[in-house]
């Protein structure tokens, strides 16, 4: 929360004015306070995010500092390592450099076994839109500048929001270890590149396809699919289509499906709603993306062995990059 493209500023979420003194934002959290605890009717998403936002901005040099980052405090937008580049749409064996994304260099334990490149399509897509947007001819000295992202259209800012998140998930996957295979960015529709699965996951406890969103704001689920401000369309119906797809051609049988959205943005750590046209659904706050891959959904059986061979065989010899 308040580090996305989509997030409201923290003085949005008090509603106050940037310029407001002091003794009014003091007074403009309080009333916030009462108006979103639970206790009074309040969502204890939003309570949560208040007193976030007072956090960033509830005493002078806190308030100096968040106000130097655009109202962004210190996020940072552009790929890891990269000066800007967007990424690759091909994919290949680990991390390439023009994909903008890498695994953390220090750290030299075993990662997963990694193909295809995490936001690299969204980052491509953010870019080419971002320039589009600011008009031919205009230089871009850093199209990830906060103060610029903060005036670009939602949907660019929800382009760069979810090659973020895409990239985080891919961090945790790596984490995983060796026992893991992971394939990013892959294509269910070579029609249409926007249905796509984020990740796919194969390790012992399952076969698992994985959508890393972020919506700007808190959601819930309804009748087997997430509403909430920001959500568009039906992330969980085109998740388990796009499953469903990638499943025929593979021949393969997934465990379910996982959507990873910001901790800050669901109520419960991890929710599993039953399944959607058959398929075992989990939504589940980033930090507990790794809890749920070691230890698969319920009733959902591990896979070992030679099958685990067969299926990565399998998965290997149809799967394509957006």
């Amino acid at each position: 929360m308040f580090d996305s493209p989509l997030s409201a500023s923290a003085y949005e979420v008090l509603q106050i004015d940037a310029d407001a003194s002091h003794e009014d934002l003091r007074k403009a959290y309080r009333l916030r306070l009462r108006q979103t605890h639970p206790d009074t009717g309040g969502d204890a998403v939003v309570f949560v995010q208040v007193q976030r936002a007072w956090e960033l901005v509830g005493t002078v040099e806190a308030r100096a500092a968040y106000d130097r980052g655009h109202g962004f405090a210190d996020a940072r937008y552009a790929p890891d390592g990269a000066g800007g580049a967007g990424g690759a749409g091909a994919g290949g064996a680990g991390a390439d450099a023009s994909s903008g994304w890498r695994p953390r260099p220090a750290d030299t334990r075993p990662r997963a076994r990694s193909f295809g490149h995490p936001g690299g399509w969204r980052r491509e897509r953010y870019l080419t839109l971002m320039r589009e947007w600011a008009g031919r001819g205009t230089e871009l000295a850093d199209p990830y500048d906060p103060a610029l992202v903060r005036t670009a259209p939602r949907e660019l800012k929800r382009l760069l929001a979810d090659a973020l998140a895409e990239e985080a998930s891919a961090r945790i996957i790596a984490d995983l270890g060796m026992g893991y295979t992971v394939w990013h960015d892959v294509a269910a529709d070579p029609r249409d590149a926007a249905l796509k699965l984020d990740h796919i996951v194969l390790g012992p406890s399952g076969l698992y396809a994985v959508l890393s969103e972020d919506f700007g704001g808190p959601a819930r689920v309804r009748r087997g699919e997430l509403i909430g401000d920001g959500v568009t369309g039906a992330p969980i119906g085109d998740l388990v289509a796009a499953t469903r797809a990638v499943a025929r051609a593979a021949r393969v049988r997934f465990s379910g499906v996982v959507v990873v959205l910001p901790d800050e943005d669901l109520a419960t750590a991890i929710d599993e709603i039953g399944k959607v046209r058959g398929q075992p659904v989990a939504i589940v706050r980033r930090s507990a993306l790794s809890t749920v891959l070691r230890r698969g959904l319920t009733g959902a059986r591990d896979i070992g062995g030679n099958e685990l061979f067969d299926v990565r065989t399998r998965l290997q010899s149809v799967v394509r990059f957006v």
